[in-house]
């Protein structure tokens, strides 16, 4: 998964690889090693490069609010930059909308035969304890859906289909 991140003024390109805790975060290129254990409904502890961080960590409409044992800070998460909805196919054939990265679907939105909007919300998957609305690719008709709520995808899983 691939965003823009803003805090305090300054903006970097975050891309974040793996899954079950162990990530690959690099940070406008720079690859970082990082393990991630929840340690309370918006707690974690990270072990980045041999040492712990523990923080806090809630949701806002734009992003998250991040507590360090230093301070807070507020993070903006781009939505255009996160990479979440499929590009539009120039072909006229069925679109396939596949998760971007492992989690949980925490919420369907639509239901197969739903007439739905280019850019339309269709799941919310869980990813990191972030929630990310997953876009129609185009406009059409939603011929399946493919998951449940609760049920864990991999990433590439086939989510929906458009037509």
């Amino acid at each position: 998964m691939t965003f823009d991140a803003t805090a305090s003024g300054r903006t970097i390109r975050v891309d974040v690889r793996g899954g079950d805790g162990r990530y690959t975060v690099s940070l406008d290129g720079r690859p970082i090693e990082v393990d991630h254990v929840a340690t309370g409904r918006h707690f974690a502890s990270l072990l980045v490069g041999g040492k712990s961080h523990d923080l806090g960590v809630e949701k806002r409409p734009r992003g998250y609010a991040v507590a360090l044992p230093g301070g807070a800070l507020t993070v903006d998460l781009a939505e255009a930059a996160r990479g979440l909805s499929m590009p539009a196919r120039p072909t006229g054939g069925p679109a396939r909308l596949t998760a971007p990265m492992p989690g949980r679907v925490v919420r369907v939105l639509e239901a197969p035969g739903a007439e739905v909007a280019a850019g339309q919300g269709l799941v919310v998957i869980e990813a990191m304890k972030m929630e990310n609305e997953l876009k129609s690719p185009r406009a059409g008709r939603l011929q399946e859906m493919a998951v449940r709520e609760g049920q864990a995808v991999e990433a590439g899983a086939l989510l929906a289909v458009v037509g």
